[in-house]
C-alpha cells in the first residue's frame, strides 16, 4: 500500500532566527519513497543539510522576520503489515551488548535512570527477561498514564510523568525507555508518522508520533507504550536518546508556532489520493 505523509508549519519570528529541523523521513525508509519529502518554504529560503550523530537527516535554515510556512507532502510505499512481534527475543547480558548500543543504556535529558532504577526493579525485577519484560514495561506505562494533549509540557521528564500519571506519547515513550534502561535493556527514542489504519479514527488533530526501539535478540524491535498494540503505517523520521535529540525544530531565537498540521493517510489506489 501507499501512504501520503506530510506537514504544514507556520512560524512567526520577530527577527532573523536560525533553526534546525528534523523533518525528513529517515534514510532507512528513503528507498520506499514514491515522491520525495522535500522541505518547501514560503517565502523561499536557502536550506542546508547534515547528518547528526545518530544518522538523522537535519536541515539548517534561517527564518526571516514575519511568517514562514514550512511544508512537505510525500508518498511512500509501506508493506501494510503491523509492527512485528517476537516473544522469543532474548535479553543480552550487558557485557555481551554491541558497543553502539551502550549509549542507549545511559540516562539522558528526559530519562532519569538514576532516579527510577529502584522503582523499575521493584516493578519488573520478577518478570521474565527479554521480550516479556519489555512488554510488561509497556503494559504498565500504558495503564499508569492517562493520555491528553492538555497534559503536554516540553520540560516533562520520565520521573514527572510517572509521578503525575498523565502525558502525551512522548511521555509514555520516555517513561518506558527509562524503565528499559534501568533493567539493562538498550532503548532508543523514535519519532515519525503513524497512520490510523486499522484503529478507530481519533477526533484529535493528527500529530507526529513517538515510540521506541529496544535491543533484544541481536536487533532492534519496535514498541509503542502509548497505543500498546501493533500498528500499521509507521514511518520513521528520527532516532535518539530522547526527545531532546530529535525535536522537529530547534530554534535559536524567539518564535511562535502559529499553525501545525500533520497527515498520514492511506492513498486510494483507484484515485491516487
Amino acid at each position: 500500500m501507499q501512504l501520503r505523509v506530510g506537514y504544514e508549519l507556520i512560524y512567526e519570528c520577530p527577527q532573523p532566527t536560525p533553526m534546525i529541523l528534523a523533518l525528513n523521513i529517515h534514510y532507512t525508509r528513503v528507498p520506499d519513497l514514491v515522491s520525495p519529502d522535500h522541505i518547501i518554504t514560503s517565502p523561499p529560503i536557502p536550506i542546508t543539510a547534515y547528518r547528526d550523530g545518530f544518522g538523522n537527516w537535519c536541515s539548517r535554515i534561517v527564518l526571516p522576520p514575519g511568517d514562514t510556512r514550512i511544508s512537505a507532502d510525500a508518498v511512500i510505499n509501506d508493506n501494510g503489515m503491523p509492527d512485528a512481534v517476537d516473544p522469543s527475543a532474548a535479553q543480552h547480558a550487558v557485557e555481551d551488548l554491541p558497543g553502539e548500543t551502550l549509549v542507549f543504556l545511559l540516562g539522558s535529558r528526559y530519562c532519569e535512570t538514576d532516579r527510577l532504577t529502584e522503582t523499575a526493579w521493584s516493578l519488573f525485577g520478577q518478570t521474565p527477561p527479554g521480550w516479556p519484560r519489555v512488554k510488561a514495561i509497556c503494559d504498565f506505562v500504558h495503564g499508569h498514564l492517562s493520555f491528553g494533549y492538555e497534559h503536554a509540557r516540553v520540560t516533562k521528564t520520565a520521573l514527572e510523568a510517572f509521578q503525575e500519571r498523565k502525558g502525551v506519547c512522548r511521555d509514555y515513550t520516555h517513561l518506558a525507555v527509562t524503565f528499559c534502561r534501568c533493567m539493562n535493556i538498550p532503548a532508543r527514542y523514535c519519532t515519525g508518522y503513524l497512520s490510523d489504519i486499522g484503529v478507530p479514527v481519533s477526533p484529535d488533530p493528527n500529530d507526529f508520533a513517538a515510540w521506541f526501539e529496544a535491543y533484544l535478540g541481536g536487533r532492534w524491535h519496535t514498541f509503542d507504550p502509548r497505543n500498546n498494540i501493533p500498528r500499521v503505517g509507521r514511518v520513521l523520521i528520527a532516532r535518539g536518546r530522547d526527545a531532546a535529540d530529535v525535536p522537529i525544530s530547534n530554534a535559536f531565537g524567539p518564535n511562535v508556532l502559529k499553525q501545525f498540521k500533520v497527515w498520514t493517510d492511506e492513498v486510494d489506489a483507484r484515485s491516487g489520493r
